[in-house]
């Protein structure tokens, strides 16, 4: 029998996705964690990006967009606790674009109200979604 490791991952408003999965790929502070069954204990903050899920199923990838958040691994369980969450067929683009663009602006503009590490954490975030976005458009 195929050793599986059971994935929640959870935002403020949601339940975005539970099931059980032969690995999860996902954006970690110091770069991309790879968790298989098994994994030893860790607790870390993640950096917007996309959570990769392999079902057990051995159905298709599952792509989920999380602007930020704690990764809690135990050696048959992962929680991702997410700041946000999307599904990545839920993500829109166009939305995503202008949100990058309007980023960028307060970044340039220095004497704007918003504070300049505020505009990076959106810039970052929007930047995260459209790469997410273009991965989905890849595995079409």
């Amino acid at each position: 029998m195929a050793h599986t490791i059971h994935v929640d991952v959870v935002s403020a408003e949601e339940a975005i996705y539970s099931g059980e999965a032969e690995f999860v790929v996902l954006p970690g502070e110091e770069g991309e964690l790879g968790i298989y069954p098994r994994h030893t204990p860790l607790i870390t903050r993640i950096k917007p990006g996309t959570v990769r899920i392999k079902p057990a199923s051995g159905g298709e990838e599952e792509l989920i967009f999380v602007a930020g958040g704690v990764l809690e691994v135990q050696p048959h369980l992962v929680t991702v606790l997410a700041d946000t969450a999307i599904r990545g067929h839920d993500l829109d683009e166009a939305k995503a674009l202008e949100a990058h663009k309007l980023a960028q602006e307060h970044l340039a503009d220095r004497s704007g109200k918003m504070e300049y590490a505020q505009a990076v954490a959106e810039l970052a975030e929007a930047t995260a979604q459209i790469s997410a976005i273009r991965r989905l458009r890849q595995k079409r």
